[in-house]
């Protein structure tokens, strides 16, 4: 199992669907979360990528620097930029950061978004061209390890003598993430991704995703690697877990949820379509467990007014560690999380989660030791021991 986190470039916030409890999203709160990831162990950080985010590439290359062992998972977008450009882009950040480049290509999915990109092509199209692009920039890539030219001739895209003096660090070039739910998307996946990764739906959907794309991955004597992107919400009991999950709505008005709904059904997104189909757009301020409890613990309220991940493992420690070991054993590796707000979260996640994770991944993150004592020093002499209270061992 490998735990990553999120920057969040699109904005953080204590509630969702409003500006209250909204704080500033700058390169300060970016190297904070930054930082807390690296420092607690998460293997890396997901940074977005889409018109309501900052720069994904300019944002990962402010956070080297900051960090020391973080790696970033940093969005590629076919169609914006060529893939030549792209492999360059891609192998001096992965040599500035020491080899700690992850890429995770997305070909997007609001036409509406597309279009003020200057990108018109069909949903089919937009696979087509993907497949040349991804072609084109592994190969360069690769190449560079050897200094060989590329030609390439394609229905979307050609280059000729295509050439990249500085290789990345890693090879044959930075590992390759992809999220998709149409057929072209496991198609595409099979053929040229490294790592597959689904939005958190039911664990039965996401075990038929994994047995399609190792069929197709099969036909190409390909294997790849799994993962999945959730939101959690943990606390030290269910209760308090489904209390912090009603808190995030608390302040959500039933328009925003109506009008954020019509925005997504515009997409031509097979995950988005199948992320609203979990909840149906239900809300019950009075209730927000109900309707949208799709699986145990598995909540898509997060998706009444947010794009893309739109679900959320809710409940006690036990039970988070547990729901992320059912989808371990269908196969996943990458577990890509988040919470609101990311920081405080980000830390709450270590603490009560971490310590149940399987005794492999927990030593990896255990970070150089420092000697207690731990906690603040009661009464400047008594130091804090690990046993819970009276009150809290009686409840």
């Amino acid at each position: 199992m490998k735990i990553l986190w999120f920057i969040p470039t699109h904005g953080d916030s204590r509630y969702l669907g409003t500006a209250l409890g909204g704080r500033q999203a700058d390169l300060g709160y970016f190297k904070q979360v930054a930082v807390a990831a690296d420092t607690l162990g998460y293997e890396g950080v997901l940074i977005p990528t889409g018109r309501s985010c900052e720069d994904p590439w300019t944002v990962a290359t402010s956070l080297i620097d900051a960090t020391r062992r973080l790696k970033f998972l940093v969005a590629l977008r076919p169609g914006l930029i060529t893939p030549a450009q792209y492999a360059r882009i891609a192998a001096t950040f992965d040599r500035l950061s020491g080899g700690r480049l992850l890429v995770n290509l997305v070909t997007g999915g609001d036409p509406a978004e597309l279009a003020g990109d200057g990108q018109f092509l069909s949903h089919a199209e937009r696979y087509k061209e993907a497949t040349e692009f991804l072609t084109i920039w592994r190969e360069i890539l690769a190449r560079s390890h050897r200094g060989e030219p590329l030609d390439f001739d394609g229905r979307h895209l050609k280059v000729q003598g295509a050439r990249l003096l500085y290789p990345p660090v890693q090879a044959p070039y930075p590992p390759l993430f992809f999220g998709g739910s149409s057929p072209e998307a496991h198609e595409l996946a099979a053929q040229q991704l490294d790592t597959y990764l689904t939005w958190g739906e039911p664990p039965a959907a996401v075990a038929e995703k994994v047995a399609d794309i190792r069929t197709r991955a099969a036909r190409h004597g390909r294997t790849l690697k799994f993962g999945i992107r959730l939101h959690v919400i943990v606390r030290e009991t269910e209760e308090k877990a489904w209390a912090a999950a009603a808190d995030l709505l608390s302040h959500l008005d039933p328009a925003v949820v109506v009008k954020a709904q019509q925005t997504f059904a515009k997409m031509d997104s097979e995950g988005q379509r199948r992320m609203a189909a979990l909840h149906g757009g239900h809300f019950n301020p009075e209730n927000v467990r109900e309707g949208l409890e799709v699986s145990p613990n598995l909540w898509a309220g997060v998706g009444l007014v947010r794009g893309g991940a739109g679900t959320a493992l809710v409940g006690s420690p036990e039970q988070v560690a547990a729901r992320l070991k059912e989808y371990a054993d269908l196969g996943l590796e990458y577990f890509i999380l988040s919470g609101y707000p990311h920081l405080e979260e980000a830390y709450r996640f270590a603490e009560l989660v971490f310590p149940l994770l399987p005794l492999s991944l927990r030593d990896k993150l255990t970070q150089p030791a420092l000697t207690g004592p731990f906690g603040e020093i009661v009464a400047n002499t008594h130091v804090p021991g690990n046993e819970p209270t009276l009150a809290r061992a009686a409840s």
